[in-house]
């Protein structure tokens, strides 16, 4: 496989990866709109955005069987086409029930895809975390577009053509990827569905030290990750008084240390370890997140501007570069699983571990929401700055013992 090609496919996998978090993203900022078009609570659609988002981590393990049957250049294909589709569904649906129905087929059609990719991925590059990196920039990179894309069409034209947006870039991508990619050889075409859904053989691979031990600091550091995307702007209006416009620049300047720090640690993970790599990601989240909450309440500059006093923003700076830097362990901990999959099990394995990481992480929106009504925005963000200490203890006391990589 030539250098040319090699990097065609990592380039068109990352786009892929940004249409289907384009989609998803890109409802969140036209809710009230949505609200107000179906006359409708906070709560319902919280429901539909939760089924989405559940949806989604459901479906990582189905990706990884079907494109063990079908090859991964198929599946990612009904991903990024799945998700346009959806996306320009959810745009015409005419009631609230229909509306929740396509949010959740949505997210089933974007579930497909990052397992698979990673899957393809691990055929094409010997330096895996480096790919991955590069592959999750396409998270990032929506997450920086998509937010301003829909609310300045939403503004102007309605929540409708705010939401259609994904369609604009998923078409051209879905063309592309058709016709640059090859198609990929399917590593089990004739095992039956049946037989790779038997329960033993599943239990057996999440049971392995190799895996458990990664899977439960996955699932720790996705529930902190699931938290600080879903709050973090509404941390600093609520605690620390900013502006929302402050707030929304801060939480873009979370994306691009994130964007950066996912291709770094792919490569550090690359050269200096797997383990050695997650860990610094999380300790550098555990304290960005403690440095957020004791960040102290200083003067501000004028209350209409919303901007803190200058020590104030140096030490936010540096709370934040620390917080992105530890959601970027993801580029670290997949390659880690696939190091410890053999190449027969890496579809539906890997997909198997993105479900079961990603289902329960995602409860991490559900927690942090509630331990804030309960006790507060400051301690809501201490409990999720533990979280991230704890699982960074997990992987370094694995890594001491001789179980790391």
């Amino acid at each position: 496989m030539n250098w040319r090609y090699r990097h065609t496919v990592l380039t068109l996998c990352m786009l892929a990866f940004f249409v289907t978090y384009f989609a998803r993203l890109a409802i969140s900022p036209v809710v009230p709109l949505i609200i107000d078009d179906f006359e409708v609570s906070n709560t319902a659609v919280g429901v539909a955005l939760s089924g989405m988002w559940f949806a989604y981590g459901l479906s990582q393990f189905p990706s990884g069987i079907l494109a063990d049957r079908f090859g991964e250049r198929r599946v990612i294909l009904v991903a990024v086409g799945g998700t346009t589709a959806m996306s320009l569904l959810l745009a015409v649906v005419p009631v609230f029930p229909a509306f929740v129905l396509a949010a959740v087929l949505l997210g089933l059609a974007a579930g497909l895809h990052y397992a698979v990719a990673t899957t393809l991925l691990s055929r094409t590059f010997d330096d895996l975390g480096t790919a991955v990196g590069i592959h999750s920039l396409g998270g990032p990179l929506a997450g920086l577009v998509a937010p301003v894309a829909a609310t300045w069409v939403g503004v102007r034209y309605g929540w409708r053509p705010g939401v259609a947006l994904a369609a604009l870039v998923g078409v051209p991508i879905f063309v592309l990827f058709a016709r640059r990619v090859r198609p990929t050889e399917p590593r089990r075409p004739d095992q039956s569905m049946a037989e790779r859904l038997r329960l033993a053989p599943l239990l057996e691979l999440i049971g392995r030290r190799e895996v458990l031990v990664p899977l439960a600091v996955a699932t720790l550091g996705t529930y902190v990750a699931q938290g600080v995307i879903s709050f973090l702007p509404t941390f600093l209006v609520e605690l620390r008084g900013y502006s929302p416009a402050f707030a929304g620049g801060v939480f873009s300047a979370f994306f691009v240390v994130r964007a950066g720090a996912q291709v770094g640690l792919g490569r550090l993970s690359d050269r200096l370890g797997r383990d050695a790599s997650i860990a610094v990601a999380l300790l550098g989240g555990a304290l960005g997140l403690g440095g957020l909450v004791a960040l102290p309440d200083l003067v501000e500059l004028p209350a209409a501007v919303g901007l803190p006093a200058l020590p104030t923003l140096a030490g936010l700076g540096v709370a934040v570069f620390l917080a992105g830097l530890g959601s970027s362990f993801f580029s670290a901990i997949d390659p880690r699983f696939m190091d410890a999959l053999g190449d027969a099990e890496r579809g539906a394995g890997f997909g198997l571990i993105r479900t079961v990481y990603t289902v329960i992480g995602s409860a991490g929106s559900v927690g942090v929401g509630l331990v804030a009504d309960l006790f507060g925005w400051a301690a809501s963000f201490a409990v999720i700055a533990g979280m991230s200490g704890l699982a960074f203890l997990v992987i370094s006391v694995n890594a001491l013992v001789g179980e790391g990589r």
